[in-house]
This record gives C-alpha cells, sequence and structure tokens, in this order.
C-alpha cells in the first residue's frame, strides 16, 4: 500500500492531520495538500502525479529539430561527417541558428538517429602534435580502393596518394594510380611543391617508395630521398608497425573513403576515381568543418592563417617568434607581454569578443581571425606606447 493511501485512509479514520505527518514522517502541508486533492479527484489522490511542468518555453523548437535531424540525414547519405559538432557549426554557419552541442546530441539520441557505442579511452590519455606552422612538416601515406566492372561486380585495385600539411590538415595533393611506385612519390611530391611552396620536413611510414633505410643499404637512397637531401629538407619516419605516427593522413584517407562509398554511382576507372577525389578534396578544403582545428575551422582558413614553414638553409638568424591565442575584449583590445611590460594592442570594438590569433616575430605583429583566417590588424610594437592605437575614429568600425 502506497503512503499517499496510508495518510487518506488515517485522516478519514479521525486522525489529525499533524498527527498523521509525525506517525509517516512527511510534512503536515503535504498533507493537507494531499486531502484536498482526495476531495477533488478522489482515488486518482493515491497516485504520483507528474511534475513536468504544463508548458516549456525554453524548448527547442520543432523546426529547428526538423532542421537538425535533416542536416543528419543529408550529411550521412553525403559520406561526411554527421555528428553533432558537425550539425551545429552548419546550423551556425548556413541557417544563422545557434543551438549547443549537448542540445544537438539529446535530439538525435532521443529520435534514435544515434548506435551507442561502448566507452572509448578519454582524450586525456592520446599524446598529441601538430606543426606549429603551414609547410612545417607534411604527411604522406597511400591507401588502396577497389574499383567497379561496368557490370557492378568488383574490379581491380587502384591506388590512391595523398600529401596532407600536418598543422591545417589541408589535403596538398590526392591522386589515383594504378600502383603507387618511388617514380610516382616523387612526382606527386614535386606537383604539391609546385602549388604549395617546399616544406621543412616531411614525415612518413617506411614503405619502400619513401625511404629504403631498412633495405639493408643496397642500392643507395632512393627518388624522393636524394629530392628531399638537395633541397635541404628534413626527412622524418615513424617507427615499423606504428601507424599512428602519420594519424593524420591516416584518418583523412579513413573519410575519404567513406565518402566514395557512400557515392551512388562507382568508379570503373581511375580517371572517375580521380574525378570524384578531386570533388571530395574541394569539400575537404574548403567547406567541411575539421572538428581538430580551432573553432571548426576549414583547412584551408587553417592553411592560409599562419606564414609557411620553409626548409632551413640558413641557422644563423635568431629571432623570437610565438603564436599566441586570444580574444579581443569588451574594449576592442587584447594585450601582449613585451620585455617584461604588458602591452595593449587595439582591434576595434567591431571585433569585441572575436577569438584571434597573434602570430609575433619581435616586434612584428600580426592578429588574425580564429575562425576566418582575417588579418584584423598589422602592425610593429612602439615599446614607448602602452597602448598600441588602431589611428581610426573611436568607436564601432562603419560597414
Amino acid at each position: 500500500m502506497s503512503i499517499r493511501k496510508l495518510v487518506i485512509t488515517a485522516v478519514l479514520a479521525g486522525s489529525s492531520q499533524s498527527e498523521t505527518a509525525r506517525r509517516y514522517g512527511v510534512s503536515q502541508g503535504w498533507v493537507s495538500r494531499l486531502m484536498a486533492r482526495y476531495a477533488a479527484e478522489g482515488d486518482a489522490a493515491f497516485e504520483t502525479r507528474s511534475r513536468r511542468p504544463h508548458t516549456t518555453p525554453n524548448a527547442t523548437p520543432p523546426a529547428v529539430v526538423e532542421q537538425i535531424l535533416r542536416l543528419r540525414k543529408r550529411l550521412t547519405e553525403q559520406g561526411l561527417d554527421a555528428g553533432a559538432d558537425t550539425i551545429v557549426w552548419h546550423l551556425t554557419h548556413h541557417h544563422q541558428t545557434t543551438v549547443s552541442r549537448a542540445t544537438v546530441h539529446r535530439i538525435l539520441t532521443r529520435e534514435g538517429t544515434i548506435t551507442p557505442e561502448p566507452r572509448k579511452r578519454p582524450r586525456s590519455s592520446y599524446l598529441r602534435f601538430q606543426a606549429d606552422q603551414p609547410n612545417e612538416t607534411w604527411q604522406s601515406d597511400f591507401t588502396h580502393y577497389r574499383l567497379t566492372r561496368p557490370d557492378g561486380t568488383p574490379g581491380t585495385d587502384a591506388e590512391i596518394i595523398t600529401w596532407l600539411d600536418d598543422h591545417s590538415r589541408y589535403v596538398l595533393h590526392a591522386s589515383a594510380h594504378q600502383r603507387v611506385t618511388a617514380p610516382v612519390v616523387l612526382h606527386t611530391f614535386r606537383k604539391a611543391c609546385e602549388q604549395h611552396g617546399h616544406p621543412a620536413s616531411v614525415l612518413t611510414d617506411n614503405g619502400m617508395v619513401y625511404t629504403v633505410r631498412y633495405a639493408g643499404g643496397r642500392g643507395g637512397r632512393n627518388h624522393l630521398q636524394h629530392e628531399l637531401r638537395r633541397l635541404n629538407i628534413v626527412q622524418k619516419n615513424g617507427r615499423p608497425n606504428h601507424p599512428t605516427t602519420q594519424g593524420k593522413v591516416e584518418r583523412f584517407q579513413q573519410t575519404m573513403k567513406k565518402w566514395l562509398r557512400a557515392q551512388p554511382i562507382q568508379p570503373t576507372t581511375t580517371t572517375e576515381l580521380q574525378t570524384l577525389i578531386d570533388t571530395f578534396v574541394d569539400e575537404y578544403n574548403h567547406r567541411r568543418p575539421h572538428r581538430s582545428l580551432p573553432h571548426r575551422q576549414t583547412p584551408a582558413t587553417a592553411y592560409q592563417a599562419r606564414p609557411k614553414a620553409t626548409p632551413n638553409t640558413d641557422r644563423t638568424t635568431d629571432t623570437h617568434d610565438r603564436v599566441r591565442h586570444d580574444r579581443v575584449s569588451t574594449a576592442g583590445t587584447i594585450t601582449l607581454r613585451h620585455n617584461g611590460t604588458l602591452y595593449r594592442i587595439g582591434i576595434g570594438k567591431t571585433y569585441a569578443r572575436t577569438y584571434v590569433l597573434a602570430l609575433v616575430q619581435d616586434l612584428d605583429i600580426r592578429i588574425i581571425n580564429a575562425a576566418t583566417g582575417e588579418i584584423l590588424r598589422d602592425l610593429t610594437l612602439d615599446p614607448t606606447r602602452i597602448y598600441q592605437g588602431t589611428g581610426r575614429p573611436p568607436g564601432p568600425t562603419r560597414k
């Protein structure tokens, strides 16, 4: 028997409400409200009533819920990432709708679009590294993709080689071949260099097309090794059987192949495969938000935001280079310490609360919008002035 029925029965039998409250360890006010409900509803008062509010003014509007589910369906069908973070980015940048990640995840879970998975290792346990500048390190690897015969049956294997910038995840080159050989590696590397300049270093696995250091010294260096030595580019190789060292390019290949498999018309030749790869690379570099980059930047934005590294041919230069992550204050400034003194650098109230990158080389400073890559200010610090004004009239900039 529920405590509600016991209390009501005791009061109806002649016990006072205060005596009944003491006997059953409840408040007298609760007993009074229970008896009032019994008088109005009868035996329905024996059952617990829902505490859900009659109205939920802060609930997500149905139109936004429908938009979230449409985005989830469209991105999934296209073979692109369709997680809560990605959907939030699309809502903010393409639909002018602000929703928290937790809200999107809750909606997707409630609608049954998320398959529960075992809990993974915590992110704090990962050993993560990233180059500080574009072109500081290029990663490269190649993978296989099965072509399809005209009758729809599986065809021959093709191989796809990728050159990826470690700092920005920008795809510098991706191409399909019947087989990736050492001359193909050299050709694709030179093609990437023609478009993007020479990197300071490259990082690959120990495949024979990249290095022959495990070949017993027979035959000398291969094509890529000779080219890197000629250009003063540092060659790095991961440990054998340790692919996570080249994790960024490995992860890109996984994302690319997922997208390729989702296409309704599968390629039958390497030419058709190359057309699909070019389409995906353009989407990946310029429109797809990247979860590993600050503020879900696109790789193209991150690649263009900072000066490019180059092969180190002059080791006599000694400058103080640093990168600071900051946020513009409500007064339109950021602070920067130089030689023990804290300086205030004016950006403008128009950019208040904007996340920025400060690229500092001695007294030369460049302020960049962290999300878009826009250069907000380029100046040389004047150590005689604490406030480095913009030179513009006070007040927000007119747009």
